[in-house]
């Protein structure tokens, strides 16, 4: 048959905890989704002209051809499983989730497919056990022409949907004991989480213990990182052993991000799977396992602990990142600021370090107090001048080292922001020793803190300690295996190796930073003069002429000057390879 196109009301239904309801009874569940199916719905769709596409175990889709008939359907639906829910336990209640948008699709053998399609599924993830939710597109058509109230829920990110999309809810009428309940907690002005209590799956009662440890040693890995609003465990802890709904747990603690996850055993081996969700959207932000033997639980409650929270951090920012960008400009606060400066720095270009500048000194005048801003200028400022990009006046790098002094003088203890402004103070001052020891500190706070690992690696690296610098980096890599800033942990690897004279290695690593940034040229320099130790001059000249198309002004000299931070060895060894290889003197 060939394929048609149409514009079309689409309805996407689905049981909300239906994996509960079926493992609770299999067989009474499925005889009242039928049941509810002949009443209920079935009857509804014809009486509103819907067509059933089609059916899964527990959803539903559904065309109409007017967005009025679409939400009419779906009111009274609502409306009927509420009757039927109200003498129902809660934990037997069956309950639908209702998404509905209007949009192109592609009809072929009597299936539907398209953009419509697709949002209308998304927009039902977004509603809650028994409510609607409608796209902006529905909302406009069906205002003023029915009896529905619509509560604005603002621009979405839907998975897999390009765009974002304009969120509404319908407002349903009340149940008979929501008076009785307590209102949503607002969120709070930063990253909110709560850790719930892990599945034991293993069969074994009697590891309950080791997965409670477990998920307690990983809140309070997580409750380490300042930027994040972490509820306490006795709190999460309460919905032990309960049938949980992320969205209404998420409500009910005022978190944006839940973090779930279960324990099996096979033998003496168990794995471990976690899961970091936005119940604002029901987005995956992350997902993993661990795996581990049983002879030293403590350990491996240390090792699990270490690899989620590290795991877990870049994602959060990345989201984070991405809700500040869709933000209106009018009403940025301070932390939204300086989520736009972090994203323009991980850019990685000439403008977009300017930018960022820009941006973190606008959050700054908001909240001269806001550390994270305060330190992200001094982070910007070292790598300008690294890359060549702009000459930095003494103003510039005066005011980058007054803001990393701030930070380090306010003791707070947020790890990120301490290693940014010792590694400010230790590329634009030279102050080598205050860095260690802020370093040290920041360690001691977080000891997951991988880019303070990977900042006291590079230190050690450019004092010529090589081997001090290579298991500190691995270290971080370890603790954050997909960081935004991978290529810096390469490039400092590859730094040891050739502190240590060996070049191969540092070759090696150069190019694997290289692969992750095109425009690193310190990773370039170390090319230029491992290659020119090794007798390619070829390989070097043609590495340095890359060089001089993002940094054209590098000189003999200046590399002593942006060098002056290093160990007077280090400093010899890299401008006599980049000698070798034809950088003029001035």
């Amino acid at each position: 048959m060939t394929a048609t196109r149409r514009l079309a009301a689409i309805l996407a239904a689905d049981v909300a905890g239906y994996s509960r309801l079926i493992g609770a009874d299999e067989s009474d569940t499925l005889t009242r989704l039928k049941a509810i199916r002949v009443e209920l719905i079935d009857p509804t769709i014809a009486a509103h002209n819907g067509r059933l596409v089609k059916t899964t175990g527990d959803g539903l889709l559904v065309e109409f051809g007017s967005v009025v008939d679409a939400l009419r359907c779906a009111s009274v639906v609502q409306a009927g499983m509420a009757e039927r829910n109200a003498a129902a336990p809660a934990d037997k209640r069956i309950e639908y989730r209702i998404g509905i948008h209007q949009g192109d699709i592609v009809v072929e053998d009597g299936d539907i497919f398209g953009d419509g399609v697709n949002v209308a599924a998304r927009l039902e993830a977004l509603a809650e056990p028994g409510g609607i939710c409608v796209s902006a597109r529905v909302q406009e058509d069906a205002a003023g022409r029915l009896d529905l109230a619509f509560e604005n829920m603002g621009e979405q990110t839907l998975k897999n949907i390009a765009r974002p999309i304009r969120v509404y809810r319908v407002a349903m009428e009340p149940r008979a004991d929501a008076a009785n309940e307590p209102a949503p907690l607002p969120l709070p002005d930063k990253p909110s989480l709560a850790v719930l209590p892990f599945q034991n799956l293993t069969g074994d009662a009697e590891q309950e213990y080791f997965v409670d440890g477990m998920v307690e040693e990983i809140t309070t890995a997580i409750a380490r990182l300042p930027w994040l609003f972490v509820i306490a465990r006795n709190s999460a802890f309460t919905y032990k052993g309960k049938p949980v709904d992320v969205k209404q747990v998420a409500q009910e603690l005022g978190v944006r991000y839940v973090l779930e996850g279960s324990v099996r055993k096979a033998g003496n081996r168990v794995r471990i799977t976690g899961q970091l969700i936005d119940a604002t959207t029901g987005a995956h932000i992350w997902a993993d396992h661990f795996n581990g033997a049983l002879d030293d639980i403590f350990e491996l409650q240390d090792q699990v602990a270490s690899n989620v929270a590290g795991a877990i951090e870049p994602k959060l920012r990345r989201s984070e990142i991405e809700r500040a960008s869709r933000k209106p400009t009018a009403n940025l606060t301070a932390y939204d600021l300086y989520l736009r400066a972090l994203a323009q720095s991980s850019r990685y270009t000439e403008e977009s370090l300017a930018e960022a500048v820009v941006l973190a000194r606008r959050a700054l005048t908001i909240d001269p107090s806001y550390a994270p801003a305060a330190a992200l200028v001094g982070r910007c400022r070292w790598v300008q001048r690294v890359q060549g990009w702009g000459a930095l006046s003494d103003e510039d790098i005066a005011e980058a080292c007054r803001l990393a002094r701030q930070v380090l003088e306010a003791e707070r203890d947020d790890a990120d922001t301490i290693w940014q402004a010792a590694s400010t103070l230790f590329y634009l001052a030279g102050e080598a020793a205050m860095a260690a020891a802020a370093l040290d500190r920041a360690l001691a706070l977080n000891p997951n803190a991988a880019r303070a690992w990977m900042a006291r690696g590079y230190i050690h690296a450019l004092r010529n300690e090589p081997e001090a610098a290579i298991e500190a980096i691995e270290r971080a890599r370890r603790l954050s295996p997909f960081d935004p800033l991978t290529f810096l942990y390469a490039f400092n690897i590859a730094a040891a190796h050739f502190a240590a004279r060996r070049f191969e290695q540092a070759i090696e690593w150069a190019d694997r930073a290289l692969h992750e940034q095109p425009r690193m040229v310190a990773a370039m320099r170390s090319k230029v003069a491992a290659n020119a130790y090794l007798g390619r001059l070829d390989e070097a000249r043609a590495e340095l002429s890359r060089v001089f198309a993002i940094d054209p002004k590098l000189t003999i000299a200046g590399l002593h000057e942006s060098l002056r931070y290093a160990a007077p060895e280090i400093v010899e060894l890299v401008v006599t390879g980049l000698r070798l290889a034809g950088l003029p003197e001035k």
